[in-house]
């Protein structure tokens, strides 16, 4: 359990005397919608900045953050509570988010959906709820866009699998952190998904869109790799272990399960977001039994915060599984919470 300073300690008291001026604590709390918080929110380089301190408090242990926990009612889905306490953003709550991947297709709603609750963390008392899918749909590909840039910073060429909300959110945010990319390929199951990915992000970035033909043809042209497809218990192992080479940069935020897992075991470097929720996942059955999981060399917020060192040499193979954790989702929610209560926005409810 973390222990916050007298500096820290009082500027928690600080924030209760300011959330107390524009509510009445214990009795009334502020709701902001989906659109409320992408109005309201960080932008982009924002929300980089946000994660990057978050991440590093996280490499230096300034944080608690049980591994998530929850339900899945059905074999490819889940519920997940996801509290944390950022002392050095001020910010404490819970976010309780479920996916359901058929859902698009199926009912014609949203792969994923969800709520967060924000906290005084001098009285406890809850202080907002808003829609967590936004922040979601922000704080992870800023973190694979923090780790790709600290891990393989002169890649000129970069690979995205899914492009759902998630891939196009990668695309907007790897261009900001590699500084160096010529062309961007992308793959997804579904042709119109990825044709529709490119046809909406092209006109956002200067760099080069490109659907690739086959997953193979990503693997072969790309240094560094991401993902974000779906997290099965039985991973899909549809990008083989011959296609990847020393050297490249792989940034999963869907876990295992698009790579083979050879991939990951040979890897030179092994990183993951948090090894407690590795963990978890683990002894869940996430990971083949005779195997487990891979040894971890390190957690992505030392490497953001030089505790320990990244790629070593040109070479190495490189993992860097992280599949969110709620650190960043509370100190992007704070960053929200505080605008828009600074700008009267949202709807005031009992509690």
């Amino acid at each position: 359990m973390y222990q916050a300073s007298k500096e820290q300690l009082e500027q928690f008291d600080k924030q209760h005397d300011y959330l107390a001026s524009k509510l009445k604590l214990g009795k009334e709390l502020l709701w902001l919608t989906k659109d409320e918080c992408i109005a309201w929110g960080p932008t982009p380089d924002q929300v980089l900045d946000i994660v990057r301190d978050t991440m590093i408090a996280h490499g230096k242990g300034e944080y608690e953050m049980p591994a998530k926990i929850g339900i899945h009612p059905y074999e490819d889905v889940f519920f997940h509570a996801m509290p944390a306490y950022v002392p050095a953003q001020n910010a404490a709550g819970i976010k309780w988010i479920e996916c359901f991947p058929r859902n698009p297709r199926q009912y014609g709603l949203p792969q994923t959906t969800g709520v967060q609750v924000m906290n005084d963390i001098a009285t406890g008392v809850p202080v907002a709820i808003m829609d967590c899918t936004w922040i979601t749909e922000m704080r992870t590909p800023a973190v694979t866009a923090l780790s790709a840039a600290a891990l393989k910073p002169g890649t000129e060429y970069f690979g995205m699998y899914g492009c759902g909300v998630q891939g196009k959110a990668h695309l907007r945010y790897i261009v900001r952190t590699l500084r160096h990319l010529k062309k961007i390929y992308v793959y997804d199951i579904y042709d119109e998904v990825a044709k529709r990915a490119i046809a909406e992000v092209q006109p956002e970035i200067d760099v080069e869109i490109v659907q690739a033909e086959t997953s193979q043809e990503i693997a072969e042209k790309c240094e560094t790799m991401s993902s974000a497809t779906i997290i099965l218990r039985d991973p899909l192992c549809v990008v083989k272990d011959e296609w990847i080479s020393k050297g490249q940069t792989i940034v999963p935020c869907d876990m295992n399960t698009y790579f083979d897992l050879k991939a990951q075991y040979r890897a030179d470097k092994y990183i993951v977001d948090s090894i407690e929720e590795h963990q978890l996942f683990a002894d869940m059955g996430y990971f083949p039994e005779d195997k487990g999981l891979p040894h971890v060399y390190a957690q992505t917020g030392e490497i953001l915060a030089g505790t320990k060192p990244g790629r070593e040499s040109d070479d190495e193979l490189i993992v860097c599984s992280n599949i969110g954790i709620s650190v960043n989702d509370i100190a992007v929610g704070q960053a929200i919470m505080m605008r828009a209560l600074e700008e009267g926005a949202g709807t005031i409810l009992p509690l």
